[in-house]
This record gives structure tokens, C-alpha cells and sequence, in this order.
């Protein structure tokens, strides 16, 4: 795999939990917060995943690919979750699903690559 292609799965995953932790403040402000406690549990779940799928690729650590699928699968399940509520407005839910997604498919592509 390129080192632009390793870097590129490196921003996704720093993005994607950027966007992650921002939606999970988003889903606390909102009136019905019952309703939206799985989106904040995978949006932290995520963040963290994503945090150290980052950290340990930067390390070029033997263990990147396994990390990369677990991030992958994080992220598609948040992705999930965050579109249900994006359909009914939420933004943040929107752009975060656009971010996990985005990075779900950079860390299945490290994942197999390595």
C-alpha cells in the first residue's frame, strides 16, 4: 500500500472522530435524548476506535489491519445509526454518517491491503 493511501486512512479515522464526538454533543442537546442514546453510545464507541486505529497505523504497527476491521465495523454501525436520525433532519447525524462511512471504507482497504 502507497504511504498517500496509509496517510489517507490515517485523516479518515481523525475526521471520522472529530465528527463523531461532535454528533454525540449534538444528540445531548436534543429534547427526546432517550431516543438518540445509541447514536451517543456508537458516536463515543466510534471516536475512540478511530482514535486508536489512527494512532496505532501512525505507529506502522503489526497490528494496524485487525484495528482497521474493528474501526470498520464501528464506523458502518454508527453509520447506520446516524442515517436513521439523519433522515428526520439531524444534520450532525448526516455528517457524521458521511465520515464513518468514508472511513469504514479506507480501513477495509488497509485492512485487506496489509
Amino acid at each position: 500500500m502507497s504511504h498517500q493511501k496509509f496517510q489517507d486512512c490515517i485523516d479518515a479515522c481523525v475526521a471520522c472522530a472529530v465528527a463523531c464526538s461532535h454528533c454525540a454533543t449534538e444528540c445531548l442537546k436534543e429534547e427526546d435524548i432517550k431516543m438518540m442514546a445509541r447514536c451517543i453510545q456508537l458516536d463515543l464507541e466510534c471516536a475512540v476506535l478511530c482514535r486508536s486505529a489512527a494512532e496505532v497505523m501512525s505507529l506502522g504497527s503489526e497490528f494496524s489491519a485487525h484495528m482497521c476491521r474493528i474501526c470498520a465495523d464501528a464506523c458502518y454501525a454508527c453509520a447506520e445509526e446516524c442515517e436513521k436520525h439523519a433522515e428526520r433532519g439531524m444534520n450532525h447525524c448526516r455528517e457524521c454518517a458521511e465520515a464513518c462511512r468514508r472511513c469504514a471504507e479506507a480501513c477495509e482497504e488497509m485492512a485487506t491491503a496489509a
